[in-house]
């Protein structure tokens, strides 16, 4: 489970054995999220709050050319 980013207390990353379409598991403690990154749109999420998911979605606005590199990098495509 490769950890792409943290911030504060959020870890961003994706699993070693994944599938398209691009996308990004979110964790904090035993609260988790998926969004796919292209378009950017919340796929679940158990234990966040709107506050959360909205400051997750920003985060991830901010560094989704992060996110779809490190993905394109571990998956050699």
């Amino acid at each position: 489970m490769p950890t792409i980013k943290r911030v504060n207390r959020l870890r961003f990353f994706f699993y070693s054995n994944e599938h398209q379409p691009i996308h990004i598991h979110v964790e904090d403690g035993n609260k988790t999220a998926k969004f796919n990154i292209s378009p950017i749109e919340l796929v679940y999420s158990k234990g966040f709050n709107a506050t959360e998911i909205n400051k997750i979605r920003q985060t991830i606005e901010q560094n989704v050319e992060l996110f779809k590199k490190k993905w394109y990098e571990y998956f050699n495509y």
